[in-house]
């Protein structure tokens, strides 16, 4: 689930609802930003009402590299789009061909963030002699 607070996206990582034996309850939260990645803790009173934001994953495929950021293609429709490096974590290990997840804004059809896949082959082409 992601919720849009001050006009930030985030994912729900952990919560727990909290019914003290004096008080209202509570809901605490662990939520994670989508563009940046930190963990932000928030704390609300049980009712408080929040906006769910629909987020899509959809597949795309690399296809290169230029001034603008990294073009992914999609694999059934051929859209192709651009996202920039800061929003792919671990871009360095992206090569051509490779098949990432974006994360895409339903409503307003943006890229929040781009994952790539758990395992990659790469080759090690050069090397220091040891010693």
């Amino acid at each position: 689930m992601c919720l849009e607070i001050e006009g930030q996206y985030y994912f729900i990582v952990e919560f727990l609802h909290v019914k003290p034996g004096k008080g209202p309850a509570f809901v605490r939260t662990k939520l994670k930003n989508v563009a940046t990645g930190r963990i932000l803790d928030k704390t609300w009173n049980s009712g408080v009402k929040v906006e769910e934001v629909r987020i899509e994953r959809r597949p795309y495929q690399y296809l290169y590299q230029d001034e603008m950021g990294y073009n992914f293609m999609h694999p059934e429709t051929f859209e192709q789009i651009t996202i920039p490096g800061a929003s792919i974590d671990g871009v360095q290990f992206l090569k051509d061909g490779d098949m990432v997840e974006a994360m895409v804004h339903a409503a307003s059809e943006t890229v929040l963030t781009c994952e790539l896949p758990p395992h990659v082959k790469l080759r090690v082409t050069y090397t220091e002699p040891g010693l």
